[in-house]
């Protein structure tokens, strides 16, 4: 009897705990930093329609608020996230993933190599928790070929 006691308090207490985490892990999701008034993400170079070499300098522009390393807790700030061949944004209430350019270091332009052919570019901007501000601040897509 003690035993069927402790396996049902066991039992109890992971079911507990389990829902503690779905519940913070849903709280987590939706908390996102409001992004400020007329803030606006570009792509500086290369322009939309260019044609570039296979190896080329992608050159991030921000403006309506400042840049800052992933983590730093300022206020009207974030860092870049390049997207390449994206048909669409990825989830906005969870972090940026692993798959997407990330730089958390607060740059503000990168060398990047793609095969040759038609690709796109898009700018998404990510807040010290690496997910994008409400609403999200985003670059035009821009189509560029590769030589």
């Amino acid at each position: 009897m003690k035993k069927r006691n402790m396996t049902r308090a066991s039992v109890s207490l992971l079911i507990a705990a389990g829902l503690t985490l779905c519940t913070l892990g849903a709280m987590a999701a939706v908390e996102r930093t409001a992004a400020p008034e007329g803030a606006k993400a570009y792509i500086i170079s290369p322009e939309n329609g260019s044609t570039v070499p296979q190896t080329f300098v992608v050159q991030f522009g921000l403006s309506g608020m400042g840049v800052a390393p992933a983590g730093a807790d300022l206020p009207k700030t974030g860092h870049h996230h390049l997207l390449v061949d994206m048909d669409s944004l990825p989830p906005l209430d969870q972090p940026i993933g692993a798959d997407i350019l990330h730089f958390g270091g607060g740059q503000t332009e990168t060398e990047i190599t793609l095969p040759p052919g038609e690709h796109t570019l898009q700018i998404l901007l990510g807040d010290k928790n690496h997910i994008p501000h409400d609403p999200p601040i985003v670059s035009e897509r821009i189509t560029i070929t590769v030589e």
